[in-house]
């Protein structure tokens, strides 16, 4: 009832599930990140493979899936906290590299014109 092909040999389709189960320590991120989770569990779940393999077995196999998720989770935050450490960094108030004289616009660079005669229509008669 043990189907080893599966998970022995180094090429099989779910030879880094095994090895993430049973020896976490030799799982680089090179290998969680080939591992596709989603093909691996219907491949886990299919009944071809359950008829093959033992109740035991398969939960081997979903805790090395459980471990290789837990590590793209950990990568992902990773990620994102060193992209938010980074954009703080960036956008940080009062850090600018802006000339002195220039981080203040001359008036007349933010100010219209005042010419109003475009506007200087006669009202009508409030008699009418």
């Amino acid at each position: 009832m043990f189907y080893t092909l599966l998970f022995t040999s180094k090429r099989g389709p779910l030879a880094k599930i095994w090895l993430a189960a049973h020896w976490e320590k030799k799982l680089t991120k090179a290998h969680v990140f080939e591992c596709n989770l989603e093909t691996t569990i219907r491949d886990i779940i299919s009944p071809k493979v359950k008829k093959n393999i033992g109740l035991r077995t398969c939960g081997h196999l979903l805790i090395g899936v459980v471990r290789i998720y837990s590590r793209k989770a950990k990568y992902l935050l990773a990620d994102c906290s060193d992209a938010m450490v980074k954009i703080k960094i960036a956008f940080r108030p009062g850090q600018t590299d802006m000339a002195e004289e220039g981080r203040e616009a001359p008036l007349k660079a933010i100010t219209l014109n005042e010419d109003f005669t475009t506007f200087d229509a006669h009202l009508p008669d409030s008699s009418d």
